[in-house]
Formats: C-alpha cells, structure tokens, sequence
C-alpha cells in the first residue's frame, strides 16, 4: 500500500478497542535489568493485577481514579508502568508520574522507566533518539507524538502544577510529604490535590495511586482507600470451594517452624497448604465492599496473595516471629507484608492489669538463676532545695535470650532516696546501692557492674563529681539526646566540673543516651511480656509510671511527620526513666565486650565466683589460656 493511503488510513481510523491488560500481554517487554522474569508480560502470573489495569484503561468510563494499598513487591509499580506504557502508545496526551522525592524519580527513571522503553519496540519507536543535550528525550520529559511525559517529586512545588495533564500516575504515595513549600517557603499544601488539580480540565482523565500503608491516622494511600469502594480479592478455596480474602489471622503453624503453616479456610475450617495459591489466584475475583464514590475504586492486597515464587507464607511467618521483639520490625512487616496501616500509639492501650497478671514468680532483691549481670540506673530529681528532690535507682538483672544478639531484663529491685541531689547525705545512700552484692542461687554474689546516672537536672555538676569518683565501678553521667535515631549510648565527650560555681581542671566523660531508640526497644517488650521480667511484689504504681509514656507524632520544620514520645498528663514516669537508663548502662558494656562474647565470658566469672577462694587462686596460677579476658571493672 502507499505509505501516504497507509498514513491517512491509520489516521482516520479509530484504534481497535483494547485493554491495558491486553495491551500488556501483547507488547510488553519486561527487561532483564529491571526484572527477574524478564520476557514477554503475563497477567496471568499476577491475575489481581487485571481488574485495576484495565480500568485503567480510556475504554473505561465509569471510572477515573484506581487507588492500590498493597504490600510489597506485588507488581503495583510494573502495573503503572504498563498503564503509561499504554497510554503513549494507543491514546497519548499529558502524562505527569511523581515520585516521593526527585531522587526517587531519577531512579525510577533510571532503574525502571529507560530498561522499559528500550525493550518495548513499539514505545521505543515513538520517543526521541537520546542525544546530547536533547530536552525532548531527558531524564524527567519525554516526547512522544501528540503527548509527553513528565517526571517529578512530591518535595517539588514547580513540578507538581506547571502544566495541565490527561493521565496522573503517582508511586508511594504514602511517602509524600505532607505539605509541600515553594522556593519562597510559601506553604502551598497537600502535593496529591496540587497535582490532580492539573486534570481538572480533562473530563476523560485517569488517576492512580498506588503506595505501602505507613502510620495509622496519617496515611495518604490508606485515607483515599477508606474514600473508596475498598475492593478485597476473594479466592475459591480447594476445600469447600467458598470465596473468601485470605488473612493472617487463618495460618496455622508450630511455633518457631514456618515451614509448617497452613491456611485454615474460614467457612469450612479445613487446611490446606500453600501449594494451591495458584490455582487460587487463577480463579479469584475482586469483591467491593462500599458503593463507588467520587469515581473511585480501591484495591487491598497483601503479601500472602504474591506469586509461586516470590513471597512465599513461610517468609511471612518468618519475618512475624522475628518481629515480635522489635516495633521497627512489626511495622515494617505490617506495612510491607500485610498492607497494613501501623498504630504507633500501641502503648497507649497497655492496661495495668494485664502486666500485674503477667508478673514472674521471684522475690524482690533477689537473683533469678538464668541472670549473669546487674546493671543500674539512676533518675535524679531536683536539688538546691526545691520540692520532692530525690534519687530513683532500679537495678536490672540481664541474662541471654533465646533470640540472637538479644538478652532478657529482670527487675531486682527500685529505691528511692530522699535528699538533696547537690548535698552529700543522698549520694552516701546511693553508694551503698553500688557497692551491695547478690547472692547467686549458683553460688557466688552478683554486684552491680555499671550503673548510668541522668545529668540533666538541677544537680548536673554533683552528678559529674560522684560518677568520676567512681569510674572505676562503671559508674557514667548520661544525657538524654533530643535527636531521633540516636544510638542507645554514644561514644561520650569530656566535660569539666564545677564545684560551688567555680570551673575545676577535673574532667569526666558524659555519654549521650537514645532515649527514643531504648523506648522502641522497650516498649514491645512490656506489652507482649517477652525480654523483660518483673518480680511477685512489683506494684501498680510501679507499672503506671513505667507506661507513663506514648508515641505521638508531629510535622517538623521540613513537613516530615517525626514521632516523638509523649508524657501521659500528670503522670509521673521516673521508673520509665530508670529503666531506659539501665539499659543504657548495659550497652555501656556492650561497648567493651561484644554481646556474642559477654554471656560466655559472664559465666564463667560466675562459675569462678562461685568456687573458694583458694580453689580460684589455684586455678589462676596453673591457668595456660591466651585467650582475650575481659575486666568489665577496667573501665577507660
């Protein structure tokens, strides 16, 4: 045929109607540098994906924005790919995709975008040769005939309302920032409304939104999936043959053996194991659980639907019972594997009766046999006369954990000493705490072997006096930080001491605490009971103050939401205080001795403690061992 009756004959004619999914299946390319399963695509490997793809598409009209909650690596992003992909090939116009941040965009452009088009042919074909300096064909903008595409980040106020735009793609959502501020510092607010703004003149526009939940209450991706008609995928189970979403709530397995889950179907109660997924996934359906509003539909999916192959249910269970000791690990496995939102007020629905329920069947100021170590931690209140001046100090037993690289907390015993921190008389008390001994139902006496004192009071240059008199007993200053993220206990830095308001040449080392860090830490134990012990006579007062705390969150200066641990109102928290700083004073013998040789070197002390005193004399003269020994008294 002549190319020109060929040409107008293409041009005149309307393009066969056709899906995205369809469209996928017969074009699209999957690199080898972006994908594992690299080749042809196949929606029958992910079936969930079809349903939100081709409403996707412009044949559909009922329809204009497609919102996924999903977990991890389940194709979300691959599908948004596809739906660009075949809006610059079969109906192209103004595209705009926007990522969390602009470096997030370059490596989307990058890691994603760039192997896609290359593989494609008939995409490749329709965009710009690469040449230098060629602003047709860059990094964020791509032509293409009768359309572009457009790249950018949530953090950029240009970006996100220069042009109008057809088709709206954006990528974890979730990681938006919350407000978004022009190069004046004018704030200019919510990047999501900013962008959809820029379709307002398109009556035919597609939307999509896809991300991982985060927070619970701050969650973009979850707040516009409760805005929707909040579709779950229902599969036929092999047993009974009745619909329904898969949960976790269903495995069933031997604890500590992943490899022995099944899934208990809800309606007959039957198990079955994950060999059937497939054939599952084949023939499931989506099912909506509101009416459509605004033109919306919202799609929920977890890890536990992910392909042969990929996420299997034994990593799922896996990863849930690693998490049991680590808020940043249940989080992330909640948001990632789950697309689950998670509450980080969890602390907040502690009840005092469930912990005294819980308490461990030993006596106060005694030794529980699985303990090696004691360590202490001290709150200090007031001074110079002011009201209710006092020291707290709670003493800690530590001993191994059945977890790796963990150990378990047992409280011995908590004072409080009357008295004024800047006078001798209170500190007199302490000593006596610092310098008693336990008897070890083994044999042997246990004595505290670092104890770490709060500095930040009205008392700070006693403090720094008492603690270096003391050094030698691991006795240190500590200081809250008021950073996040910090380590449990830094390095420390010299500091010089005042005595009667005049500077002296002495000097001693203050160690800076991560109280927030020790709190995440903490926190999840108290709650589930698990790492941390409390003797028979452990009060309710005690437990109030100890969950005296919650985790809240605020914008900072940069419109980040930072999470930050809150006072309960009128509540007083000095236990929660000594025991953040315990801990603080066993990471201050972690940095001596490492946790994978501390528990076995302990032991032995104690065996040795536990011998007469000739008997250990004996066997330190006829000792021929050139291993490294630790003197968790030598300290620098």
């Amino acid at each position: 045929m002549n190319p020109f009756v060929k040409g107008f004959s293409e041009g005149i004619l309307p393009p066969e109607p056709i899906t995205v999914s369809q469209w996928s299946d017969s074009y699209r390319q999957l690199s080898a540098r972006a994908s594992l399963e690299h080749g042809l695509w196949r929606t029958s490997r992910t079936p969930y994906l079809k349903e939100p793809m081709d409403l996707l598409g412009v044949e559909n009209t009922d329809i204009q924005r497609v919102v996924l909650m999903f977990g991890c690596q389940l194709g979300k992003s691959e599908m948004m790919i596809n739906a660009m992909m075949y809006y610059i090939d079969r109906n192209p116009a103004p595209m705009l995709m926007v990522t969390p941040t602009i470096d997030q965009c370059r490596k989307m452009a990058v890691q994603r975008l760039e192997p896609a088009f290359d593989e494609t042919p008939c995409i490749k074909d329709k965009l710009p040769k690469k040449r230098a300096k060629d602003k047709s064909n860059s990094m964020f903008m791509k032509e293409f005939p009768n359309g572009l595409l457009m790249l950018t980040g949530s953090n950029s106020s240009i970006g996100l309302r220069s042009a109008p735009i057809r088709y709206l793609l954006m990528d974890e959502v979730s990681s938006f920032q919350e407000s978004v501020s022009s190069t004046s510092g004018t704030e200019e607010g919510d990047p999501c409304s900013l962008a959809e703004k820029r379709t307002s003149n398109f009556p035919n526009r597609k939307i999509l939104l896809t991300s991982t939940p985060t927070e619970k209450g701050h969650c973009r991706i979850e707040q516009e999936f409760l805005n929707s008609d909040m579709r779950y995928f229902n599969v036929k189970a092999p047993c009974c043959g009745g619909f329904q979403v898969l949960k976790f709530e269903q495995f069933k397995w031997e604890e500590g053996k992943p490899d022995t889950v099944e899934y208990e179907c809800a309606i007959c109660k039957e198990r079955f194991p994950e060999a059937y997924k497939t054939q599952m996934l084949t023939h499931g359906k989506w099912v909506a659980t509101k009416p459509i509003k605004n033109k919306t539909a919202g799609f929920h999916l977890s890890s536990i639907y992910s392909p042969a192959g990929w996420c299997d249910w034994p990593t799922i269970i896996a990863e849930r019972e690693a998490a049991n000791e680590s808020p940043a690990m249940l989080r992330s496995w909640l948001n990632t594997r789950m697309g689950e939102t998670f509450d980080e007020s969890y602390m907040a629905s502690i009840t005092i009766d469930s912990l005294l329920d819980k308490l461990d069947d030993y006596e106060p100021a005694t030794i529980p046999e699985d303990v090696l170590c004691l360590v202490a931690g001290v709150d200090v209140q007031g001074g110079g006369g002011t009201k209710d001046e006092r020291l707290e100090c709670s003493v800690f037993g530590v001993s191994k954990s059945d977890i790796e690289g963990k150990e378990e907390l047992w409280l011995i015993e908590h004072f409080v000493l009357y008295g004024d921190p800047t006078q001798n008389q209170v500190w007199l008390g302490l000593d006596t705490i610092l310098d008693s001994s336990y008897d070890h139902p083994k044999g042997g006496k246990l004595k505290i072997q670092a104890m770490a004192v709060d500095s930040g009071g009205l008392a700070t240059h006693s403090v720094y006096n008492w603690c270096r008199l003391r050094k030698r007993k691991g006795v240190i200053p500590i200081k809250g930080s008021s950073l996040q993220n910090q380590p449990v206990i830094n390095t420390g830095k010299n500091v010089n001491i005042s005595l009667r308001g005049m500077k002296t040449a002495q000097t001693v080392k203050i160690y800076s605490v991560g109280g927030d860090t020790i709190k995440d830490e903490l926190f999840p134990r108290i709650r589930m009971s698990k790492g941390i012990h409390f003797h028979k006579k452990t009060t309710e007062e005690y437990f109030k103050e100890l969950t005296g705390e919650y985790k809240d969150s605020k914008l900072n200066n940069a419109r980040r939401r930072v999470y930050r641990y809150v006072q309960k109102r009128n509540q007083s928290v000095e236990k929660l205080d000594c025991c953040v700083y315990a801990y603080a004073a066993w990471h201050f013998i972690l940095k001596q001795i490492p946790i994978t040789k501390i528990f076995i070197y302990l032991e032995e002390k104690l065996e040795n403690n536990a011998k007469k005193p000739e008997k250990r004399q004996n066997l330190k003269k006829n000792s021929t061992n050139t291993t490294k020994r630790y003197d968790v008294f030598n300290w620098n």
